[in-house]
């Protein structure tokens, strides 16, 4: 070949191909004789017809760039090694070529695996022309064959990399969420370009500007355990009652969120409170990252939720163990001795206060058991938490001790509680017939410049009185500073 259009195809930078089809046309006239119509559903269901077809096809001419593609030293060596060339993997391809030719197309492209002769793999781009003249006969057909291995390796790279990312969104056992907050940068801007420095006192003036970026973040994608946390059925319902998600305390955290992004700190995080859609509270510790790559609009960021919410309930259960006592749930006396000197540091007056002993809990202990004493100081517990509360304070202070602590509470208020302690014992007692309690009961009021611990001795003087009596079976007399009531009088010590 010594013409310029052989000089110009050996030359080509494309692998180029000349072959010979016209075998391929006598077996398609053949196929149609015997009836097929659908050449794509018969090849498929005969993949062997494709090898066969495929044997009927004639390499005519390659040029030097082919040549080097495949690592053949000629065109014969090509030739005898096109099974290696050309494997299984190229049937799906070459029957798309078949099908376009059987529909009288002149024009065909592909996408194929082929091996080098020594066996390394490359991905092709391959593309067909019927040569002018030949349409009939279809006996000369250029094919170009173009490695671009790299473009597939990068596209599988890609592809596996979103799949990647994807599988780690969806599988992470941690609620993920992929938001767009490019619209809060926006707005931020605007206020940097209003002259504004000091963008906390700018929210404290404009609380309609938090509500506002709160309303411009896109929810992008959520992962499965984000529609677990919150009971939503799926996203769409997720994103409908965002409002039940993030209300009530969420508007203080996301107004630190908003001043965290506007000194820069693009990861952060901090505890919020959100509601799943049965109501329920979901104590979170939330993650706030700006992917890279978005740093300077803020279109992707991805805010990680971890459910403490478990975590917070151990907290406050050993927060309450700290300051209760857990058979009564009254609280402790650690409890009570910080409230005590928290009252003597405040200059609240005056101060009551009702010291109390339950009577017979050592016979009870001693001639039933435990669980009997147990079950009366766990209905005494009931009885005071039946009456005390905010400010006031019940607390079991020993085995068979408790006090009342009422700042603001003058005498006349302590006598209305004791009272109130009196008629629940008698109510509670008629559901006891056969364990009855009895509780002696003292209280004093505190005095002008007297200190706390002064006062609950004289309350705790004016109980002792009251147990004598009702060991003796008498009624103390009342004195100076007693409180009377339930028909049986309690009598306060005089000041110390």
């Amino acid at each position: 070949m010594s013409t310029p259009d052989t000089a110009v195809f050996d030359l080509a930078p494309v692998a180029m191909w000349i072959e010979d089809f016209s075998g391929v046309k006598e077996q398609f006239e053949k196929w149609r004789a015997e009836g097929v119509t659908d050449l794509r559903a018969y090849l498929n269901d005969d993949v062997a017809q494709v090898s066969a077809c495929a044997k009927k096809i004639k390499v005519l001419q390659v040029n030097r760039k082919t040549l080097d593609l495949f690592e053949a030293d000629s065109l014969e060596h090509l030739v005898d090694n096109l099974p290696v060339i050309f494997n299984n993997e190229m049937f799906a391809s070459h029957i798309n070529e078949l099908v376009e030719l059987w529909d009288g197309k002149t024009e065909f492209n592909s996408n194929a695996v082929n091996y080098t002769l020594t066996g390394r793999r490359m991905d092709i781009q391959l593309k067909g022309a019927v040569m002018p003249g030949h349409e009939a006969t279809l006996g000369r057909i250029l094919v170009t064959t173009e490695d671009v291995t790299q473009r597939e390796d990068a596209r599988r790279n890609e592809i596996r990399s979103r799949r990647y990312a994807e599988g780690l969104l969806e599988h992470s056992p941690v609620s993920l969420w992929v938001e767009d907050f490019s619209e809060i940068k926006a707005l931020m801007e605007e206020v940097r370009d209003r002259g504004i420095t000091d963008f906390r006192v700018f929210m404290d003036v404009h609380p309609e500007f938090v509500r506002q970026c709160m309303s411009e973040i896109r929810i992008i994608d959520v992962n499965q355990a984000t529609l677990d946390l919150f009971c939503a059925p799926d996203l769409q319902t997720l994103l409908q009652c965002q409002g039940d998600i993030f209300r009530d305390e969420m508007e203080k955290p996301f107004r630190e969120q908003l001043m965290d992004l506007w000194d820069g700190k693009l990861f952060h995080h901090r505890e919020v409170i959100n509601y799943a859609l049965d109501g329920t509270v979901r104590h979170i510790l939330l993650h706030f990252a700006v992917l890279p790559g978005h740093e300077d609009d803020w279109s992707l960021v991805q805010v990680a939720l971890t459910d403490i919410t478990a975590r917070k309930k151990a907290e406050a259960y050993l927060e309450y163990l700290g300051k209760h006592d857990v058979l009564t749930k009254l609280h402790n006396r650690a409890f009570y001795t910080d409230e005590l000197n928290r009252l003597e540091r405040k200059p609240l007056r005056p101060v009551s206060a009702i010291a109390m002993d339950l009577n017979g809990l050592k016979e009870a202990n001693d001639q039933l058991g435990h669980d009997a004493g147990d079950t009366l100081l766990r209905r005494f517990g009931e009885v005071l938490n039946g009456v005390v509360s905010r400010p006031n304070h019940a607390a079991r202070i020993g085995g068979d001790e408790f006090t009342i602590l009422m700042p603001g509470a003058d005498k006349k208020a302590a006598e209305t509680m004791v009272e109130m302690i009196r008629e629940l014992l008698h109510i509670n007692n008629q559901f006891y017939s056969n364990a009855p309690l009895s509780v002696s009961i003292g209280s004093a009021t505190s005095r002008d410049g007297e200190s706390m611990e002064a006062m609950i001795k004289r309350a705790d003087l004016a109980m002792y009185e009251d147990k004598r009596a009702h060991h003796s079976g008498r009624t103390a007399g009342v004195a100076a500073g007693e409180t009377k009531s339930g028909g049986r009088n309690t009598q306060s010590a005089p000041a110390a």
